[in-house]
């Protein structure tokens, strides 16, 4: 690709695309237009997912973090108990734990399950919700503690010893751990946003910049400034795919019948709210599409009611794995996916699309 968003000549270069999942850490969707389900938690349910996500050979499962949901960390250290070969993405906020704590904790799950273990560090998408933790740091500030944050976490996966370490937001004198993480190594860091100041964290600090979903043209007009610093790209987003696309777009429909006019509502008052480029964005986009739809393929009719990571790839079977295929072109590696429900979804993805990507693969 070049600097003027034009598809990579190496698009279809010889490593496979990544493809994650996202856990329902609360109880699941079975509509995207209906409202978040909350004060309840249906562990063994969870658990059942997890078990079928590693059979069906599931690159990763994204745990996710928001006020309205469990916190991730206890269910990974659960879960990584139950399941022999996934892994888990722990996306979690500096600012929640102290540095040397977070290290400490995210080592010794890399102890319990093989290394299995990423982070997805969020700097935060709502003032609200920040304060609710106590937090009220503008957005720009976020960052700020979030490269410091970082910056003590890669030195204690470096095996650096005693840090002392002066910041704005963190100190820290003589620090130390007994227990690094599994392997000598570190887990692999994926840093979400859509802000310059996000990009650039990304770059310093992470592995993936992880972004909402556009079109691949869209996305191929982002890219180059992050993969020329050797970071890598991943997009979170929707799939949905039937054997005919006339039965997907069926099932569009019947999703979208009787949708929760509160909970729009609601999400518009909180997107008002957001200080986020990313959560910005993703309606600004959906905003622009003609009925809904950004590109053939490309649905955004379900933002209004679940935000930027709605936007939704429908087709059948072949044409969206043609469709996902057309982003690795536009530099993208990775996906970290969810459905309506997600389980079903889940399983119809890497039984039925994955296929045909491999296949793209296999004859590039």
């Amino acid at each position: 690709m070049t600097s003027q968003g034009h598809f990579r000549d190496e698009a279809a270069g010889s490593e496979e695309l990544k493809f994650h999942w996202c856990s329902p850490l609360d109880s699941g969707q079975q509509k995207a237009s209906e409202k978040y389900l909350t004060g309840q938690l249906d562990f063994d349910g969870i658990v059942d997912f997890a078990r079928e996500a590693d059979e069906l050979g599931v690159d990763s499962l994204l745990m996710g973090i928001s006020y309205h949901m469990p916190d991730p960390l206890p269910m990974i250290g659960a879960l990584v108990r139950e399941t022999k070969n996934v892994k888990f993405i722990l996306a979690y906020r500096p600012g929640l734990l102290s540095p040397t704590l977070f290290a400490q904790v995210v080592n010794t799950v890399s102890w319990m399950s093989d290394s299995r273990i990423s982070l997805n560090l969020v700097a935060g998408i709502s003032p609200v919700e920040q304060g609710y933790y106590g937090d009220f740091l503008a957005h720009d500030d976020r960052y700020a503690r979030s490269n410091e944050f970082l910056d003590i976490l890669h030195r204690f996966w470096r095996d650096e010893k005693p840090i002392t370490f002066t910041g704005q937001h963190y100190r820290v004198e003589d620090a130390q751990i007994g227990l690094g993480f599994k392997g000598g190594g570190r887990p692999t860091i994926y840093i979400s946003g859509a802000s310059e100041v996000a990009q650039k964290t990304a770059t310093e600090y992470g592995d993936c910049w992880l972004r909402y979903g556009d079109t691949p043209e869209g996305i191929a007009r982002v890219t180059e400034p992050l993969l020329a610093q050797d970071c890598r790209v991943g997009i979170r987003m929707h799939v949905l795919s039937r054997d005919t696309r006339e039965e997907a777009l069926a099932e569009l429909a019947e999703m979208m019948r009787n949708p929760d006019e509160d909970h729009k509502a609601w999400v518009k008052d909180f997107v008002a709210k957001s200080d986020s480029a990313a959560v910005k964005t993703s309606f600004e986009l959906a905003d622009k599409a003609e009925g809904d739809w950004l590109s053939p393929m490309l649905w955004s009719g379900a933002v209004a009611y679940r935000g930027g990571p709605a936007l939704c790839v429908v087709g059948s079977h072949q044409e969206v794995a043609d469709y996902l295929y057309q982003y690795k072109a536009a530099g993208v590696s990775e996906f970290i996916f969810s459905g309506w429900p997600t389980r079903d979804e889940m399983r119809n993805f890497y039984t039925r699309v994955l296929p045909l990507i491999r296949e793209h693969e296999r004859n590039a």
